[in-house]
C-alpha cells in the first residue's frame, strides 16, 4: 500500500500514515481514482489536538477489517481543517444538511466530483447511544451508491444547488453607532448570569464577540465573562486557556489549548486590564507554543502518555510542580500564517502597553519567520509551514489580513515604519483559491460568520481600517466599508456570529482618535502616558523615525519629527495642539 501521508507537512496527516486505510491527502489524485473506480470518497477532516479524532483513529482507521471494507469500496482521504479551512467550511456547510450536531472529525460522504451526499462526525466501532457503527455507515453508504445511484448523485446535486442559492451577503449600508449599541444589547441579554460567558454546555470563551462588546461599551459583561473564566477550570496553571468547557460552570475542559483563543483573549484581558490574566497568556504562547524558529504552534494537545497509556488532560489536572518528568502533550508545531498574524499583533501590544520587551521581541521573531518561511517557490505566501517548510496550501484571505493587521501592530510598539510597510504588501497580495475545490462543483462556503477567530471578510475590513487610521488612503476605508455594508443585514440578525464583523463595523461608525508621541525617551513619563490613552492608533516614535513613517505614505506623521518631547492627539486626523507635558495627555476619548 502506497502511504502518501508521512511526507505531507500536516502533523495530523502525518499521524494517521501507519494505518492501514489507503489514504490519499486533499489532492488532485484522489478525484482522479475515484473517477477512474466510480467509487464515493470518504472526506475525513480533522486536526492533530483533537481528542475524538484521535479516538476514531484508533477504533476505526487502525482496524484491519475497517480498513479493508473502506479501501476496497471508496477513495479515502484525509483533510488537516487547520492546513485547508476553505475545504472544511466547504464540507462543514455540506454537512449542515444531513446533522445539526457538527464538529471534528466531520465525516462526508461525496461522489467522485466532491459532491457532499451524507454526513456525519464521529462514529463508534459498534452502534451506541444511537449512532450507528462506523462499518454499519460505510455499509449503508455503499449500498446506496450501488443499488440507488440516480437517488445519490440527486441528492448531491440538491445539496449544491442549496448551498449555491444561500451563498449571497445582505446589506447596502453601514450601521450607526445606536443600532450596534442595539445588537451588543442583544448580545448581552444572552449573558449566562450565574457563572459568565454565554449559553449552556459546551460553553465557548467566543473572544470575538467579546471583543465587540467591549468595542460597544458593555464591559460589564465581558468582565464578568473573563472573571469567571480566568478562575476556572477553563484556565491552566501555567496561564493559558483550554479551548471550551464541557459544563455549564466552566469546569471540566477540553483540554487542547489553541493559539487563536490565547492570542484573541490576550487581547480581551489587555482591553479589561486583567494584566495578571495578560502575563499568564503571553508566557503559554512565548513558553510552550513557541517554535524553534520563531513562529508559534497551532495547538497543544489534549492527550500525553502518563505511566505507559493515553490519557486525555492527566498532565494539566496535576500541579505544575508535579509536571515535571511528565512528558507534556504535544504541539502541533504548523506555523499557521493568519493565526500568527493574531499573535504577533497581541502580544506587540500588550509588550507595548505592559513594557514587556520580550513580548515585542517575540512578536518580531514571529513576524520574520512567518515572511521568510511561509512562501511558495514564487514568493506568494501560503498558508503554513512545518519545521521549516512551506506548504502547498495557499493562504486565505484571512491569513493575509491577520498577518497584515498583526504587522500593523508591530510596527506602533516598536516605531518602525518597515513593519507597516511589510503589512501594506501583504494586504496587497490577491489570495488563490484552493486549487481542487476550484477545479470541482463544490460549493464553497461564505465566510461572512466570526467563530472562533474573524472571517476573512472581517479580517480584510480590519486590517483596512487599520491602514487608513494610519494615514495610507481613503481607499482602504472605502474597501472597509464595502466589506461591512454588503454584511451588515446578516449581521445585524445573527450579532451573536459576527462579533468580529461588528466591532470593525463600530470603528467605521466613530471618528477615530489617533494618539503620536514623538519622544527620543521611549520608556519615559511621556511615552507611558501616551500608551495609556483610549485611542485607536497609539504610536510612539523618534523624531527620525516619525520622518520615516512619513517617507513611507503614512500620512498621519506628517509634520511630526519638528519637536522632540510632544504628543499629538488627534480625532480624525484634526489634531489638538502638541503637549509636553504627561499629565496634559488626556486617557479618555
Amino acid at each position: 500500500m502506497s502511504n502518501r501521508l508521512a511526507g505531507t507537512g500536516s502533523p495530523y496527516l502525518r499521524a494517521h500514515a501507519d494505518n492501514p486505510v489507503d489514504w490519499y491527502p486533499w489532492g488532485p489524485e484522489a478525484f482522479a481514482e475515484a473517477r477512474r473506480r466510480d467509487v464515493p470518497m470518504l472526506i475525513s477532516i480533522g486536526y492533530s489536538t483533537c481528542h475524538w479524532c484521535h479516538v476514531m483513529a484508533r477504533e476505526s482507521f487502525s482496524d484491519p477489517v475497517t480498513a479493508e471494507a473502506l479501501n476496497a469500496g471508496f477513495v479515502a482521504v484525509k483533510v488537516d481543517r487547520e492546513e485547508h479551512p476553505d475545504v472544511d467550511a466547504a464540507y462543514m456547510a455540506a454537512a449542515s444538511a444531513f446533522s445539526r450536531d457538527l464538529g471534528w472529525p466531520l465525516t462526508v460522504f461525496a461522489t467522485p466530483e466532491g459532491l457532499a451526499f451524507h454526513a456525519g462526525t464521529y462514529f463508534p466501532p459498534f452502534a451506541r447511544g444511537g449512532m450507528p457503527s462506523f462499518r454499519t455507515v460505510l455499509d449503508a453508504v455503499q449500498e446506496a451508491w450501488t443499488e440507488r445511484r440516480d437517488q445519490v448523485d440527486a441528492q448531491a446535486a440538491d445539496v449544491a444547488d442549496a448551498l449555491t442559492a444561500a451563498s449571497g451577503t445582505g446589506g447596502s449600508a453601514l450601521p450607526s453607532e445606536d443600532v450596534l449599541a442595539d445588537a451588543a444589547e442583544r448580545i448581552a441579554a444572552r449573558e449566562d448570569r450565574t457563572f459568565g460567558g454565554f449559553g449552556g454546555a459546551p460553553k465557548f470563551p467566543v473572544a470575538t464577540t467579546l471583543r465587540f462588546l467591549q468595542a460597544s461599551g458593555r464591559t460589564d459583561v465581558v468582565d464578568r465573562a473573563l472573571d469567571a473564566m480566568a478562575a476556572s477550570e477553563l484556565r491552566d496553571e501555567d496561564g493559558g486557556f483550554f479551548r471550551y468547557a464541557t459544563q455549564r460552570n466552566w469546569t471540566v475542559p477540553h483540554y487542547e489549548r489553541m493559539l487563536t483563543d490565547n492570542a484573541q483573549l490576550l487581547e480581551v484581558a489587555l482591553d479589561a486590564g486583567r494584566n495578571d490574566v495578560v502575563r499568564g497568556v503571553a508566557r503559554f504562547l512565548v513558553d510552550v507554543l513557541r517554535r524553534p524558529g520563531g513562529g508559534f504552534g497551532a495547538a497543544q494537545d489534549s492527550e500525553s502518555w502518563i505511566d505507559g497509556a493515553r490519557s486525555e488532560g492527566g498532565f494539566y489536572q496535576r500541579p505544575v510542580a508535579e509536571r515535571e518528568g511528565l512528558e507534556p502533550p504535544a504541539v502541533d508545531g504548523k506555523v499557521i500564517t493568519g493565526w500568527n498574524g493574531l499573535a504577533i499583533g497581541a502580544l506587540a501590544r500588550a509588550g507595548a502597553a505592559l513594557g514587556q520587551q520580550e513580548w515585542i521581541d517575540s512578536a518580531a521573531r514571529a513576524a520574520d519567520a512567518v515572511l521568510a518561511v511561509n512562501r511558495d517557490d514564487a514568493g506568494a505566501l501560503v498558508r503554513a509551514s512545518l519545521d521549516g517548510s512551506a506548504s502547498a496550501a495557499v493562504a486565505t484571505t484571512a491569513d493575509l489580513s491577520l498577518l497584515a493587521d498583526g504587522l500593523f501592530a508591530l510596527a506602533l510598539a516598536t516605531g518602525e515604519s518597515a513593519w507597516a510597510t511589510r503589512a501594506l504588501e501583504v494586504l496587497a497580495a490577491e489570495p488563490a483559491p484552493d486549487p481542487v475545490l476550484a477545479a470541482h462543483p463544490i460549493p464553497i462556503a461564505g465566510d461572512d460568520g466570526d467563530g472562533d477567530l474573524p472571517s476573512g471578510a472581517a479580517a480584510r475590513a480590519a486590517a483596512s481600517l487599520t491602514a487608513w487610521r494610519l494615514g495610507v488612503a481613503q481607499e482602504h476605508r472605502e474597501q472597509a466599508e464595502a466589506l461591512i455594508a454588503a454584511r451588515t443585514g446578516r449581521a445585524l440578525e445573527h450579532p451573536f456570529g459576527y462579533g468580529a464583523l461588528l466591532r470593525v463595523a463600530h470603528g467605521l461608525a466613530r471618528p477615530p482618535r489617533q494618539v503620536v508621541a514623538v519622544t527620543s525617551e521611549p520608556s519615559g513619563a511621556l511615552a507611558d502616558a501616551a500608551r495609556r490613552a483610549d485611542a485607536d492608533v497609539i504610536a510612539v516614535v523618534s523624531p527620525a523615525q516619525a520622518r520615516a513613517w512619513s517617507a513611507a505614505g503614512f500620512m498621519l506623521f506628517d509634520d511630526r519629527d519638528g519637536v522632540d518631547g510632544v504628543v499629538y492627539d488627534c480625532r480624525g486626523f484634526v489634531c489638538r495642539l502638541p503637549v509636553s507635558e504627561p499629565d496634559a495627555v488626556p486617557v479618555a476619548r
